[in-house]
């Protein structure tokens, strides 16, 4: 895509930000994937690398001690955790800004919360907390990963982390915020994800049909692009951010 055609969609996006009185943040793998964090399909992808059943509520049951070993070489074992990049940074200065009012993310890596966005409904959970299946008591992160595999509760149950495994429903909180955030808003960022994980998928189609506009900022189209995106970004969330912050005379602090 040429610059002066880049320019322009940028100038669009910017004015439906501008124009709008509630803008939202719908964000996926993508986003994340520019901070090092690994995702779950593709060639280099964590399920080349795990099988994908360590991750099943079944499995976990079943075979803890394998469930949690495989959890933490995916999510614990980097000698220096994935830092924000601009993208995070961008939508929490946005936010800081009166610009952006809620992030919905499908991502569990933190990544928002330590770029300084505020109002995050973490729709899949996150791995800052464990809970325990079967009083739920509520552990941090740290205090789990000193414990000896499987982590047990002082009740004895199975701690598992926070965040959501296949087979689980989503959270009803989360769930419910989310479709009331994608309700209220009059515009919705979509970044850096191709829209096929559901129920998380249907968030854009929800703000969509109660009227918002979609901008979508995804290098490759997704299943959005051509049915209820209105102005498209074909850009990795980073590089974007960074052209969105100067249109929007908005400080990364890069």
């Amino acid at each position: 895509m040429d610059r002066d055609m880049t320019e322009t969609l940028l100038e669009r996006a910017v004015a439906l930000i501008k124009a709008s009185s509630y803008t939202v943040a719908f964000t996926g793998a993508g986003i994340s994937h520019e901070s090092g964090v690994p995702t779950f399909r593709g060639p280099d992808g964590l399920w080349s690398r795990y099988d994908p059943r360590v991750l099943e509520i079944d499995f976990f049951f079943r075979h803890p001690k394998e469930s949690w070993a495989a959890i933490r070489e995916m999510f614990f074992s980097a000698d220096h955790p994935p830092e924000p990049n601009p993208a995070h940074l961008l939508l929490a200065r946005m936010e800081a800004q009166g610009l952006l009012h809620a992030v919905i993310t499908m991502n569990i890596d933190n990544l928002h919360h330590r770029a300084g966005s505020r109002n995050v409904i973490e729709y899949h959970g996150n791995t800052r907390e464990a809970v325990c299946t079967l009083c739920r008591r509520r552990y941090t992160a740290r205090e789990v990963l000193g414990m000896e595999a499987p982590p047990t509760c002082s009740c004895g149950g199975l701690i598992k982390p926070d965040f959501v495994f296949f087979g689980e429903a989503i959270p009803a909180e989360a769930y419910t915020r989310s479709v009331d955030e994608a309700r209220r808003a009059q515009c919705l960022l979509v970044v850096g994800t191709a829209g096929v994980v559901y129920p998380a998928a249907s968030i854009p189609h929800i703000a969509e049909r109660a009227g918002a506009h979609i901008i979508e900022i995804n290098p490759e189209p997704s299943s959005y692009t051509e049915s209820i995106t209105e102005v498209y970004l074909p850009l990795k969330a980073a590089e974007a951010a960074i052209l969105l912050a100067r249109h929007l005379e908005i400080d990364l602090d890069l």
